[in-house]
């Protein structure tokens, strides 16, 4: 069969999902099983849109194809490129807080994390008045533009040019909002200057045949790669401690991060305190036991800096607890005792410290109000609870609308 390819790539996957250390109960089954799901529809997405002569943007990551800590903030775009042509990205600039572009030689897997072999934000991009804007990247040419010849050949920028590197393999595109509410999404277009005008390639058999099984070996890789993640980066850590800011891995030369993984019972509750940043982009945000992002449309998993409460001595405040705290800046486990938190600074103009970073402290949800030096002016009602609820799930269904 066309297909069996996939389906014993499926069964396989399904036993990657039942036999992952770090489930405990039935629930964390369950949820694995839900991100199966999501895995499958994204692994299609993925093989299907495998167009390097002919690409496009795709969005294999969302609130349901979550993969890797995903950023409720964040939309991520990616496209498949080669070092020997010559793609023309056009588009136009929202009002949100950063877009950034990264080429990468390679994908994730489950024994490295690809190289970045560019990485930069908008700030570095020529934009005209009316938010539009024109990206070329390619091979090396003789003719590189206004920049010296020596800069060009090392990688860096030229009239919005970026030659793309030794094993370039795909663009990725991040839009990342920090007011859900008010700021816009932009428009983001690709296409490859050597082939325009043309067509793909019509559909073989045999072509389908080898997308079926490409997208077999993207689950099982997906699911593999970010169940090993952890290890790398959380699970070596003192448990309820989160890390100095560091840069992120993976090459985001202007994201700096503070990571952490979580153990709490029903009363106990982790205060995070971390000053309000100059940064433009501020968020943190809360991931189960499968390194995904919590339900971020229905309760408030996450906060920006914009959407949080900033107390008067400048330091952001965050409860996460099971409990209702009655506050602001409470972030909801949603049932998960244990899991993953991160903190993410982007479009940097500076390197941070750990001055810049958090201090965790575990205290007893009764404690709170002594624990809390603006505890009473953080509260909120029920109704204002709900309404921001509401808004949220506004928010992100207009986003996902475009």
């Amino acid at each position: 069969m066309l297909t069996q390819p996939f389906a014993d790539a499926i069964v396989e996957a399904e036993k990657v999902i039942a036999e992952a250390p770090h489930i405990r109960t039935e629930q964390d089954l369950v949820e694995g099983y839900d991100y199966l799901a999501g895995s499958i529809r994204a692994s299609l997405q993925m093989a299907w849109a495998y167009e390097r002569d002919h690409p496009f943007f795709t969005q294999s990551t969302g609130p349901y194809t979550k993969m890797g800590l995903d950023n409720p903030d964040t939309l991520y775009f990616n496209a498949n490129i080669r070092e020997d042509r010559e793609y023309v990205v056009t588009g136009t600039r929202g009002s949100t807080a950063d877009v950034s572009f990264q080429v990468l030689n390679g994908d994730y897997s489950p024994v490295e994390v690809p190289d970045s072999l560019a990485a930069f934000d908008d700030r570095e991009i020529e934009i005209a008045e009316d938010g539009s804007f024109e990206l070329r990247f390619g091979p090396a040419r003789p003719d590189p533009g206004p920049d010296s010849a020596d800069e060009f050949s090392a990688g860096k920028r030229a009239s919005n040019y970026f030659v793309l590197g030794p094993g370039s393999s795909m663009l990725v595109v991040r839009e990342v909002y920090s007011d859900w509410a008010t700021e816009r999404r932009g428009t983001i277009q690709i296409q490859c200057a050597d082939t325009a005008g043309g067509a793909p390639a019509p559909l073989t058999r045999d072509g389908l045949a080898k997308r079926y099984g490409v997208t077999g070996k993207i689950l099982l890789s997906r699911l593999r790669t970010f169940l090993a993640f952890p290890k790398w980066f959380y699970l070596n850590l003192p448990v309820n401690t989160m890390t100095e800011p560091r840069p992120t891995p993976g090459g985001l030369t202007t994201q700096y991060s503070s990571a952490g993984h979580y153990e709490l019972g029903d009363e106990e509750v982790m205060i995070v305190t971390v000053p309000r940043s100059d940064a433009p982009y501020q968020g943190i945000q809360l991931g189960s036991v499968w390194y995904l992002s919590l339900d971020y449309i229905n309760h408030q998993t996450s906060l920006t800096a914009d959407q949080a409460r900033v107390d008067p001595d400048g330091k952001i405040r965050f409860v996460i607890s099971e409990r209702d705290p009655g506050l602001a800046n409470w972030l909801e486990r949603t049932g998960h005792d244990r899991g993953y938190v991160q903190i993410r600074w982007q479009r940097l103009s500076r390197a941070l410290d750990a001055a810049d970073g958090p201090e965790v402290e575990v205290v007893k949800f009764g404690e709170l109000a002594d624990r809390l030096p603006f505890h009473d002016e953080a509260r909120v009602t029920p109704q204002e609870w709900a309404e921001r609820i509401s808004a949220r799930q506004t928010a992100v269904a207009a986003r996902m609308l475009g």
